[in-house]
This record gives C-alpha cells, sequence and structure tokens, in this order.
C-alpha cells in the first residue's frame, strides 16, 4: 500500500525554500503509485509532535507553483532539537504514533546543520522502534556551512543580495566622504563560517573597490590591526567600507557582540558586532561612520535571488522525492560542483552520519594571508552561486504572492504534552 510524506522546514528560512517545498510535492504527484497525500508540517517538526499537518493536496496547481518565487517559509518553521532516541523515546514515539496516524512512511526535512541531525535521528527509528520510514534530510542554510554538500541552497541568493547591497552601498559612501561619513560598516550574518561575509567581496568592479575590510568568523580580531587598516584605507580613498560576520571573535574565543539569550538550539543569539566597531572607530579614529544590518533582508530577498540558487532549491526537492521513493533512509541529496572552467552541477545522495553536527569553515586557501580580505580561489567558487535573475512576478510595484488554503487534516490523536 502506498504511503503518505511527511515534508518540514526548518530553522532560519531563506528566500528560496519555498522553491524547493513547490519541486518536492509536485515531484511527489508524479509517482502516485507510491506516494499519496504530502502532508506538511505546521511550524517544522512541532507539526508533527503536535499533529498539525497541513493537506497540500487541498491547494490549487498555480498555488504549489507560485511557492518558487516566495520568500519565507510558508508552511511556518521551527528551531527545536530532539534529544538522543536512546535518551529520550517520548518524541520519537510520538512520531511513530502521528506516523502510523496518518499512513506515513516518508519524512523530509528542509534545514540546515541542527536539521540534519534532527533527520538522522529520525532516520533511526526504522530500526531502533522498528518503524518503517524513509527520512531525506534536505538542505538549506544562508549560512553555506554543511559538509559534502559544495554550496547550500539559500546561500547563492544572500551572497547575491550582500555583494550587491554592499555595492550600492559603497558607490554611496564614496561620493559623500568629502565631507560626510568616512566609514561604512555593514554586519551580515555568519555565526562560525564567514561565507556570508566572503560573498562580499563579488561588489568589486572596474568602478568600485569595497568592501576595504572583510572580518571573518575564522579570524581572531585584532583590534589594533583592525585600526590601522582603516587609516591606512580611509587615507588611500578617503573613505573605508567594512564587512563584518556577527561571529566575530576576538582572542579570547568570545564573540564581539554576544547577548545572554540562547535559541531552541542553544545558540547564543548574536547581532550588535557592527555598532560595537563603529564605536571603535569613532573612539579611537574620530571618523564619522554609519552601520547597518543587513539581518532578515539578506535571507528574504527573493526579488533579487540567484537563478543559479534558486536551480539548486528546486533540484535538492525533485531529488528528495526520487531517493525516498528508491528506499534510501538517511542520506541528503547534496549538489557536486563538476570540473572545466563553465561551471556544471549534478545531485548525489550523501550519508546523513557524514553531515549531522559537521560545519563546513571557510578553507585557509580562501582567506588572504593579512586575514582582511578573501582570495582569488575563494572568488572562483562563489562567482558562479550568484549568476543569473530569477525575478518574481510584480503587481502594483511589488512582488505577487498568492494566498495558500493550509488546511490541516483533521486529527486522530490526544494532544501532545512535551
Amino acid at each position: 500500500m502506498k504511503k503518505n510524506a511527511f515534508y518540514a522546514q526548518s530553522g532560519g528560512v531563506t528566500s528560496v525554500i519555498n522553491a524547493t517545498a513547490s519541486s518536492l510535492i509536485l515531484e511527489a504527484q508524479k509517482h502516485k503509485s507510491k506516494i499519496g497525500k504530502v502532508y506538511a508540517g505546521e511550524n517544522g517538526i512541532l507539526g508533527a509532535l503536535r499533529e498539525e499537518l497541513i493537506d497540500t493536496s487541498k491547494e490549487s496547481l498555480s498555488a504549489i507553483k507560485s511557492l518558487s518565487s516566495r520568500p519565507g517559509g510558508v508552511f511556518g518553521s521551527c528551531r527545536l532539537k530532539l534529544k538522543d532516541l536512546d535518551k529520550n523515546k517520548k518524541e520519537y514515539e510520538r512520531l511513530v504514533e502521528v506516523f502510523k496516524a496518518h499512513n506515513i512512511g516518508y519524512f523530509f526535512y528542509n534545514g540546515g546543520n541542527d536539521s540534519a541531525d534532527t533527520a538522522y535521528k529520525v532516520s533511526q527509528i526504522s530500526v531502533k522502534l522498528d518503524f518503517p520510514i524513509n527520512c531525506i534530510a534536505i538542505p538549506k542554510t544562508v549560512d553555506n556551512d554543511l559538509a559534502i554538500t559544495d554550496c547550500c541552497p539559500g546561500f547563492g541568493s544572500a551572497a547575491k543580495y550582500i555583494a550587491t547591497s554592499t555595492m550600492e552601498a559603497s558607490l554611496d559612501v564614496a561620493s559623500m566622504s568629502e565631507t560626510s561619513t568616512k566609514v561604512f560598516i555593514l554586519e551580515v550574518m555568519g555565526r562560525h563560517a564567514g561565507w556570508m561575509a566572503a560573498s562580499s567581496a563579488l561588489a568589486r568592479s572596474s568602478v568600485n573597490n569595497a568592501p576595504h575590510i572583510i572580518l571573518l568568523p575564522e579570524v581572531i580580531f585584532n583590534k589594533q590591526r583592525f585600526l590601522s587598516k582603516i587609516k591606512d584605507v580611509v587615507k588611500k580613498n578617503g573613505y573605508c567600507v567594512i564587512v563584518a560576520s556577527e561571529g566575530v571573535k576576538n582572542k579570547k574565543g568570545k564573540f564581539l557582540a554576544e547577548s545572554n539569550i540562547k535559541d531552541a538550539f542553544g545558540h547564543s543569539q548574536l547581532g550588535g558586532v557592527a555598532p560595537y566597531l563603529a564605536s571603535l572607530v569613532s573612539k579611537e579614529l574620530n571618523l564619522k561612520n554609519h552601520w547597518a544590518v543587513s539581518d532578515y533582508l539578506q535571507r528574504s530577498a527573493r526579488h533579487i535571488a540567484s537563478k543559479t540558487d534558486l536551480l539548486h532549491a528546486k533540484a535538492v526537492g525533485i531529488h528528495a522525492v526520487k531517493f525516498a521513493i528508491k528506499g534510501m533512509n538517511g542520506v541528503m541529496p547534496v549538489i557536486v560542483r563538476g570540473t572545466g572552467k563553465k561551471y556544471t552541477w549534478s545531485i548525489k545522495a550523501a550519508p546523513l552520519s557524514k553531515i549531522a553536527n559537521v560545519e563546513k569553515k571557510l578553507p585557509k586557501s580562501y582567506i588572504s594571508r593579512d586575514g582582511f580580505d578573501v582570495t582569488s580561489r575563494a572568488m572562483k567558487y562563489l562567482k558562479p552561486l550568484i549568476i543569473g535573475e530569477a525575478y518574481p512576478k510584480f503587481e502594483n510595484g511589488v512582488p505577487k504572492i498568492e494566498k495558500l488554503k493550509l488546511i490541516k487534516a483533521k486529527k486522530k490523536l490526544s494532544k501532545w504534552k512535551s
């Protein structure tokens, strides 16, 4: 008997995660002999635990297709880290209970590092709880820090936004630097890996040489070297543009900007590197400056998404279904870069055991000798990922977003108690 599928979005969303959802649902419809309905979890894995399952079969074909140009997570996302199965069976037994009640035999979890860990744990219930499941994790993260895959869907579009914003802001600062702002600081995401900050280097062109300084989490922050570099750049150019990762640390290994607030994954809430650096510039160099935090804008800017990134996002959704109906379990569809001068790529399956809880940082060969820039090797890697435009449809001057019905399946079980 054919089984239904469960799909959920996890962690921080991207401008193209809904494109993955759209492609997955459409691909599943091509395999009706093996896959029945596709249920989407309302707010990620919580949707499974709470038995809040959105029946995507109730949506129109045009609505599902429209997801390709919709940012955010249309079904809702969450940050919830499941405990190890051996230590706490309660959550997993609840998942099995819900899956049995709704005839679910396929589990698709669309997220980053912590989500890959969750998917890996769920894949183990096949053996440990004797419940047959085909569990596939689907890559998604603007941080680009998942292991094995060449890049992560969501990153290319965020990188394109950062590079574009850096270029545009740099030209603005340059035009006013004679009598106004001398230093501009842009803070971008990146807790432990500097891929996002590194992508700002793509802003450079024949008419723009910014950013002049890139601060990466992989490089220990040195205040005196930083201030000295700014003085040199301002003396030479008249102004200085800095792009800083939120995860920049000092020599003691502490984040320059860290709050006491923790998220559900146990990560310290970051944000505040830009004003911290701006304060240093004001106090130590007495230079007029401005700062900005790209925050959610960098990951939700679907209007300037990379076409390459969009194609990646769609492909991993399609292959997730193909891998599942082949009986695969505990794997992830990853992007493999081809060889040669022209950028090519393909999709293959990689085991979650080698991906979960593994963080891919910028290689040393991608970081300049002085630690304030990236190398030509990094540029060669980054450039293809932001190529191509995939503009959404516009209505009344803004992107058109189609409303979904989001009808839930009828509950069959008692309320879950966490």
